[in-house]
């Protein structure tokens, strides 16, 4: 079986982010087993199918035995999600209340998966889910019912096999212990219920400055941004959005997060944080930009290349944009 843990981390609003934390916490997991994939800021993958025999105890044994620790080493309570594979696990984890587990057998695979829309199936984004839903197969027990030649032909070959064997419950992916991070993330959490929209604008801007310097600062570029919103009562809402090209200039970041944030209309929500993730990560020089013969956007990245050396030099609070610091 595979727990996803999602560790329930509250950063103050003046710290960079959850990321500090994660490596105490991964090796308190490693300690139960050695099988254990980052994904940051705040979550792992704990493969325990080795530490169920050497430890003699079930799926929901072993998780307590992970929150008991995370809490005794770190003081960090935990949601954790268990199922056969890293897809059932991670939908666990979304319906557990926090400090509890939730196991999804193999044999409760088929009705857990029944009524859920089938957008919470992965690689299901909202494209596929549109298409899907115009044959009315509006939930992963309708395409699991249809015949895969239907989802094929609607989907193409390989798209559709993927999206029938996981409304079904088969995943294929795996844990892999170390993996190169396909993403990197940042969040900020307000010290109030934050409804003032400039005060948002002010924390994305932070986030965008902030991705932006660490893929600069490793070479490296994303194809998309995602942008979660943390409120008052704990829920979340998660929209994405591909960029026009890959890119680490945080002008860019920024501008699409703003975008993803006014798609969301909160005008009266109650925001407790907001966390940014660049995703599709890649190394810059493998990524092509359309040049432009905007002259202020060459002096932007201009200033942005002299900004991350002083930077570098001088500490990441250096230099910043003007309305961070007033």
């Amino acid at each position: 079986m595979i727990l996803y843990v999602r560790f329930l981390l509250e950063p103050a609003p003046d710290r960079a982010g959850a990321e500090t934390v994660l490596p105490a916490l991964l090796g308190v997991a490693e300690n139960i087993s050695p099988v254990v994939q980052a994904l940051p800021p705040d979550a792992a993958l704990v493969d325990v199918r080795g530490a169920e025999r050497y430890f003699g105890r079930d799926t929901a044994e072993l998780a307590s035995l992970l929150r008991v620790r995370v809490l005794a080493h770190c003081g960090v309570d935990c949601v954790i999600g268990a199922g056969p594979g890293p897809m059932l696990a991670r939908m666990a984890a979304r319906e557990a209340v926090p400090g509890t587990t939730l196991v999804v057998t193999e044999d409760e695979a088929t009705a857990f998966l029944a009524d859920k829309p089938v957008a919470a199936l992965d690689g299901v984004g909202r494209a596929t889910a549109r298409t899907l839903c115009a044959y009315g197969l509006e939930t992963a027990g309708r395409v699991a019912d249809a015949p895969l030649a239907v989802i094929q032909r609607i989907l193409g070959a390989r798209a559709g096999r993927e999206v029938w064997e996981r409304a079904r419950g088969i995943d294929r992916t795996t844990v892999v212990p170390n993996a190169l991070s396909s993403s990197v993330a940042a969040e900020r959490s307000f010290s109030i219920d934050e409804l003032d929209q400039a005060q948002h604008r002010r924390a994305l801007l932070s986030l965008a400055e902030e991705l932006g310097a660490r893929m600069r600062g490793e070479h490296e570029v994303c194809r998309s941004l995602s942008l979660t919103v943390r409120y008052a009562d704990r829920s979340t809402t998660t929209r994405s959005r591909t960029l026009r090209e890959p890119t680490a200039h945080s002008a860019a970041l920024a501008g699409t997060a703003y975008a993803l944030h006014a798609s969301l209309g909160l005008q009266r929500a109650r925001v407790r944080g907001l966390s940014l993730r660049a995703e599709g990560l890649l190394p810059a020089e493998q990524a092509a930009r359309q040049l432009t013969f905007d002259p202020a956007d060459e002096r932007a990245r201009r200033i942005e290349a002299v900004a991350d050396r002083a930077r570098a030099r001088f500490g990441p609070g250096a230099v910043v944009p003007g309305s961070l610091a007033a």
